[in-house]
């Protein structure tokens, strides 16, 4: 019975051949959109936990602070909810010093005269935040600490930066949603095309005591065809194009810090994806056209 449906809904699309090429054209359109959403959605989450994981607040600790203050210093931080405990380091300034003095031959020249006493840099630690989008609160909670003197953490960028990568993924997710309405807005029609053209044979069926789910089951199908044969030409650009794309930018949008998704594994599931939304896509809005139209 369900092989008798499957071949009825191939001969159906075969059968409106202009009208179902015309239909899985415009499914194609709006699926490469939706795709493309999908893409720029998967990558600036990921750019969002590149940066929430490299993000580091930088503590700078009184000159004049004893070796007990810089110890209690370190126990406030730790009660800090939004500080992850577990990446709090510690530097002390001689230790500073010799990293910079590894780093250029003119430090290393200049701070060879500096003695413990002389010597002007800060202990500091550097600490990371559970949450990004918190890090200002954060940073204001950490400068009332005792013998904190400095915070650094590129104030205003970086809420500048996360708040626009946010800005992009709510689009990309309203982008997605109006487009497979408008999707399924473009198979009910054409199931509806499909299902008056079959009028006078859909009436002889119930004739001869045909049920319900033999009549409404080719249309479902075929619904699901014209939304399998719309995302076709979507995954081949994903399979083909986003690999081309991600060579010739180099694995980086405008900053080698913005690093694009380069995993074979990232466009074969994103594929999957788009193949997925087109099939459901195809059987909700040929249930749909069933449903309003077929009155069975």
């Amino acid at each position: 019975m369900l092989g008798r449906s499957i071949r009825d809904a191939f001969k159906s699309v075969f059968r409106n051949f202009s009208l179902s090429l015309a239909s899985i054209s415009c499914i194609a359109i709006t699926l490469i959109i939706v795709a493309v959403s999908i893409v720029v959605s998967f990558n600036v989450e990921n750019f969002t936990q590149e940066i929430e994981r490299d993000l580091t607040i930088v503590v700078f600790v009184d000159n004049d602070a004893t070796q007990e203050e810089v110890n209690n210093v370190k126990q406030e931080l730790e009660k800090i909810n939004e500080i992850n405990k577990k990446e709090i380091v510690y530097k002390d300034k001689n230790s500073i010093k010799n990293d910079m003095a590894k780093e250029s031959e003119v430090f290393n020249t200049v701070m060879a005269e500096w003695d413990e006493k002389d010597n002007p840099l800060k202990d500091t630690f550097q600490v990371k935040v559970k949450n990004a989008e918190k890090i200002g609160v954060t940073a204001d909670k950490i400068k009332k600490i005792k013998k904190v003197s400095v915070v650094r953490y590129g104030e205003g960028m970086v809420e500048k930066m996360i708040s626009s990568f946010e800005t992009i993924k709510k689009i990309t997710y309203v982008a997605v949603i109006a487009l497979i309405l408008v999707t399924i807005f473009l198979i009910i029609n054409t199931i509806k095309l499909t299902i008056f053209s079959r009028k006078r044979e859909i009436s002889i069926m119930r004739l001869v005591g045909a049920s319900n789910f033999t009549i409404k089951t080719p249309f479902i199908i075929e619904g699901m065809i014209l939304g399998m044969l719309g995302s076709l030409l979507p995954i081949g650009l994903i399979i083909f194009g986003y690999p081309a794309l991600y060579d010739k930018l180099g694995g980086y949008v405008f900053s080698p810090l913005v690093k694009l998704i380069g995993s074979a594994s990232f466009v074969y599931t994103t594929s999957l994806i788009v193949l997925v939304i087109g099939i459901i896509v195809g059987m909700m809005g040929s249930a749909s056209a069933v449903r309003k139209y077929l009155k069975v």
